[in-house]
Order: structure tokens, then C-alpha cells, then sequence
């Protein structure tokens, strides 16, 4: 029930719409009544009677029914789908509002091929119930009860002794009901696996190839398809067992009339007319019966997806725009971290970090893997919230500011680079869509884009593949830094930005970004000390904490963790092998 109240919540905006199409299901349940009522009428007036001249208006009240009932059937049927389409555009747009609201942690713990399974195959047959389930149980629940009423209405003996069947198939439809529905729910979990493994086989298609691993992919696809093939042909057998139990039932009726009905005409309690109204009427009885079996397979499909859509629209971001500050000015980027601690799960990842950033000035971050360097600018962003202790922007703490304000002022080139299937343009001017071309070559001249940019064919009109495939790595960071650059903001965020580029190429960005970031806040991660070495403060981490501080002489005059990093980087430069990397 709870299914169909969530998608009431929905249906309910088109309810004129709704129950009008109910509505003129009902007539035609009525007209269905029309041909056997008039086939009884012609064998009994007709034929025995001898009143040929009712024949035609008999014939014509017939046909008259079938193309009046044929014509509302397509009325309403459209009515219903067109419901349907737009419940599910709704839904499906609250959805995909939903997911865009959730935050890292819950895409950090959900598998993109669950998602996917969600906002298609569920959606789907959500959608599928709305446009012809809904109807059909109606439809099939009436023609019931009008061909029930009219069989009492005609001769009600015999039709008691027909209804005797019908607890009998009731009492199969509903076990069939409780043995259906657990098998669906695992049918749909085991496609969101199946989906899961074909989404990341794709995305990884090239490390696959390059570990010449494509007979284990298909290994391991195999298993989830099998998987999916067996539960499907569980399923299948379960209500498979009892499709057949009520066709056969519902098929006795023809064997009750046929008998009792018989020996009614007999004793001439029955005319031939009522029994070939009786017997026209049969198919009313039998249909609802035989489809009874694949409208609960239909329901208890839906009852399965409609779960997992509303579980998931139901879902709470655990960062919550609650900030109140707004106002018309930019964020100036005044930033302080004031004992910050924080975990994923029952890791610590950062512990007491403090710090203050004022605008003009760069931070470096340097550490080895896993020492909190990413984490750190990510509790900055509010992509996480902080365990304990305060992040502050503007003397505001982050969870005060309004979340889309706070980012909006923010700019980060991610460890991760992602590009999108659009030009080279569009991808640049991602942050600031009303940017002119001009104003985008100057951002990719920035960030020394701009010559690889125009020696392709289509220069900025190029169409980056998926996740920019086709790039190297270096050209996909310095897109990425032009399009931080491009939307120029308060704050910015570079992590780990040029670990692609070569030596001569990275000095050269750092000497453009030099004049841009006397306005700004920077934050810059790194491994290689080049990329921090002219910063106002470098933060030195180790293990989740802040071991050294201090700008470059400073922290090479300690003698410490730094120093011997670059002392070890200078090594490897004069040893001609300047891109090693020993963080």
C-alpha cells in the first residue's frame, strides 16, 4: 500500500484527467455488456420469436456499441499514457534534483550502476504501471462486477452456482501475490549489480585493455548474468506455477454454464437466449480471471521499483544547506581552520589542524599519499563536514554561509580531472556559461593551453571525449585549470594541477598565476616542491596532522620532512630525472 499511496502523491495533479479516463473506462465496460445482451435478444425474439424486424436494430445497436467502445477505449488509453508521461517526468526530474543535492558521502558508499538501474528499469516500469496497470485492474475489476451483476439480473440460480468457483481462484491469486513479491525484489537488486559491472567496465575500458583483463570482465560479467538469469528464472517459476492453476480455473466457468445451464434449458427454466447471453458473458468472467495472474506479476514488479525510486528520492544529504548568509557581495577569502578533526568511518584522517589564509596569499599543501592534503580543501569546499572544530570563511563558519554562495565563490582543479562529452569551449567555460570566446582563449592562454588548443583541427570547437578521452594528461589539467581560472573566484583550489605537465610548461603557468592570485586565496597540493616553493605558507602533512609550517627557506633552514624532500626532488632533477616523484 505503501507504493501506491507514494504514487498517488504523484497521479493526484492529473486527477480530473485520472478519473475522467476511469470514467469512460467504465463505459465501455457497459458497451462490453451490449453484444451478448443482443445476441440472447436476436435467438430469442429473433429466431424463436419470428420478429425479423428487430434483427436490424438489434445488428445496429451491436455494431454502433462496438465502434462507439473501440473509439473511448483509445481515448482513455491515450488519457492514461499521457498521465503516465508526465508523473514520470516529474518524478524523474525530482530524482535527478534529488541526486544532485546529495553529497560525496553518499556517492562515496552507492554504486553509480544502482543509480542508473534506479533512474532507468525502475522508472521505467513505475512508469508502465501508471500508463496500463492502473487501467487494467480497473477495467478487469469492473467488467467483473457488471458481468456478475447481469448474470444475477438474468437468471441469479445460475449464476450462483457459477460464482462457486470464484473463491477458489481468489484463494490462488492471493498466495500467488505473497510468493511473487520477494522475487522481484531480489530480480532488482541483482540488475543493479549486473548494471554496476558493465557501467565500470566501461569507464575503465582502457586500464582494462592496457591489463589485457578483458577475459576476466567477461568472467566476471558472466557470474552477474547468470546471477541475474537465475533469479529471473526463479521468479519466473513461481508465478509460472500458478499462471496455469488460475487459466484452468477460470476456464470451468465455460464448464459450469455449459452444464447447469444445459439442464436449465431442459427444464425450461433457462431460455436458449439467456444461455447464449450467459455464454457471451463467460469471457467477462474468464478475462479478469486470466489476467489476474499478470496483474499481480505487474503489481508486485512495480512494488519493487516504486521502493527503491522512493527510497532513493527520500534520501538526505548529510550536508545540509541550512546557511543563512546571504548577501549581495563575493566572498573576500579570508579562510581560518581553527582544530579541525575529522574521519571517514573509524579512520582518522585529519587531527588538529589550524591555520589561517588571507586573499593574496598561496598556501602549499605537501604530504605524502593519504596525509590529509585533499581531505583538508575538501572540508573547505563543505563537501565534508568537520568532525570537530571550525572551518571558517569570512569569520563565518562554512556551515553558516548558504552551501551554493559558498561554492559559487570557490574554484577547484580536482586530482581527478573530469571532462565533459562537449568542445573545448564549452568545457572551459563550464563555470561561467556566459563567457565570451575571447574571454575563454584568455583563460586557456592562462593556464598555456591555448597552442595545443589551436593546433587541433576544430581548435576550440573540439569535441572532448568522454571524461576527455583523447587528451593527455597534461592537456586534460591545464582545460581544467583554465576553467578555474575562467569563472575567477574568491577562492582557489588546485590540487595536485600540474603533476602532468613538464618542468619547463609548470613554470611558466606559475609565473602567469602570480599576477591573478594577488587578489585571491590559493590553496595549491602538490608532491613536487616547484609547485609550492613561492607560496606565502606551506603546510607540511604527516598522518593526518600539520608537522611542518612555514614559507620555503624557512622550512629548509628546520632541516626537517621538507628539507629532505627537496633535497631528494633536487637530486633526481640534476640526475636527469626531474619528473620522478619521491613524496
Amino acid at each position: 500500500m505503501q507504493s501506491f499511496r507514494w504514487i498517488w502523491g504523484y497521479l493526484k495533479e492529473y486527477r480530473f484527467r485520472f478519473f475522467l479516463g476511469l470514467a469512460l473506462a467504465l463505459v465501455v465496460t457497459s458497451l462490453n455488456l451490449v453484444n451478448p445482451l443482443f445476441a440472447g435478444k436476436i435467438i430469442d425474439k429473433v429466431i424463436f420469436g419470428k420478429q425479423q424486424e428487430l434483427l436490424w436494430p438489434f445488428i445496429g445497436a451491436m455494431i454502433g456499441a462496438t465502434v462507439l467502445k473501440t473509439v473511448i477505449r483509445y481515448t482513455y488509453q491515450i488519457q492514461f499514457e499521457r498521465i503516465s508521461q508526465n508523473t514520470i517526468f516529474r518524478i524523474r526530474k525530482e530524482l535527478y534534483d534529488r541526486l544532485n543535492k546529495l553529497d560525496f558521502q553518499f556517492y562515496d558508499k552507492t554504486k553509480t550502476g544502482d543509480i542508473m538501474a534506479r533512474m532507468t528499469g525502475d522508472m521505467e516500469m513505475v512508469r508502465a504501471f501508471s500508463a496500463w496497470s492502473i487501467y487494467m485492474i480497473f477495467e478487469n475489476a469492473t467488467i467483473l462486477l457488471f458481468a456478475v451483476g447481469f448474470m444475477f439480473y438474468i437468471h441469479p440460480q445460475l449464476a450462483l452456482v457459477m460464482m462457486l468457483v470464484t473463491p477458489i481462484i481468489g484463494f490462488f491469486a492471493y498466495k500467488m501475490t505473497f510468493a511473487v513479491g520477494p522475487t522481484f525484489s531480489e530480480i532488482r537488486t541483482q540488475f543493479a549489480k549486473l548494471n554496476s559491472v558493465v557501467q565500470e567496465n566501461i569507464s575503465g575500458n582502457r586500464v582494462v585493455k592496457a591489463f589485457a583483463k578483458e577475459e576476466y570482465e567477461i568472467r566476471k560479467f558472466t557470474a552477474e548474468n547468470e546471477g541475474y538469469k537465475e533469479k529471473s528464472l526463479a521468479s519466473a517459476k513461481v508465478w509460472e506455477k500458478f499462471l496455469p492453476v488460475l487459466d484452468s480455473l477460470a476456464g470451468l466457468f465455460t464448464v459450469v454454464m455449459i452444464l447447469v445451464g444445459g439442464i436449465m434449458v431442459i427444464n425450461g427454466s433457462l431460455t436458449i437466449g439467456e444461455l447464449a447471453t450467459f455464454n457471451g458473458l463467460i469471457w467477462a468472467l474468464n478475462n479478469p480471471m486470466r489476467m489476474a495472474g499478470w496483474l499481480i506479476n505487474d503489481v508486485q514488479r512495480f512494488n519493487a521499483s516504486a521502493k527503491k525510486v522512493e527510497e532513493l528520492m527520500k534520501t538526505t544529504p548529510a550536508i545540509a544547506n541550512d546557511g543563512k548568509k546571504l548577501n549581495g557581495e563575493a566572498l573576500k577569502g579570508y579562510v581560518e581552520f581553527s582544530q579541525v578533526s575529522f574521519s571517514y568511518g573509524d579512520e582518522d584522517v585529519l587531527r588538529d589542524i589550524s591555520f589561517k589564509a588571507s586573499p593574496g596569499q598561496t598556501v602549499g599543501i605537501i604530504g605524502a599519499t593519504g596525509s590529509g592534503k585533499s581531505t583538508l580543501v575538501n572540508l573547505l569546499s563543505r563537501f565534508y563536514d568537520a568532525d570537530s572544530g571550525e572551518v571558517k570563511v569570512d569569520s563565518i563558519d562554512v556551515k553558516d554561509w548558504d552551501l551554493y554562495k559558498l561554492r559559487a565563490s570557490m574554484a577547484m582543479v580536482m586530482q581527478d580531472i573530469f571532462l565533459f562529452s562537449d568542445t573545448i569551449e564549452g568545457n572551459i567555460a563550464y563555470g561561467n556559461p556566459e563567457a565570451t570566446l575571447e574571454e575563454v582563449k584568455a583563460a586557456a592562454k592562462m593556464a598555456e593551453a591555448d597552442d595545443f588548443i589551436q593546433s587541433l583541427p576544430e581548435g576550440y570547437d573540439t569535441i572532448v571525449g568522454e571524461r576527455g578521452v583523447g587528451l593527455s594528461g597534461g592537456q586534460k589539467q591545464r582545460i581544467a585549470l583554465a576553467r578555474a581560472l575562467l569563472k575567477n573566484p574568491s577562492i582557489l583550489i588546485l590540487d595536485d594541477t600540474t603533476s602532468a605537465v613538464d618542468m619547463e610548461t609548470e613554470l611558466k603557468i606559475q609565473e602567469t598565476l602570480k599576477a591573478i592570485l594577488k587578489q585571491k586565496t590559493c590553496f595549491i597540493i602538490a608532491h613536487r616542491i616547484s609547485s609550492v616553493k613561492e607560496a606565502d605558507l606551506i603546510l607540511v602533512m604527516e598522518n593526518g596532522q600539520i608537522i611542518e609550517r612555514g614559507t620555503h627557506e624557512e622550512l629548509l633552514s628546520k632541516k626537517g620532512y621538507y628539507s629532505k624532500v627537496f633535497r631528494n626532488q633536487h637530486n633526481s632533477f640534476h640526475g636527469q630525472d626531474a619528473e620522478k616523484e619521491v613524496v
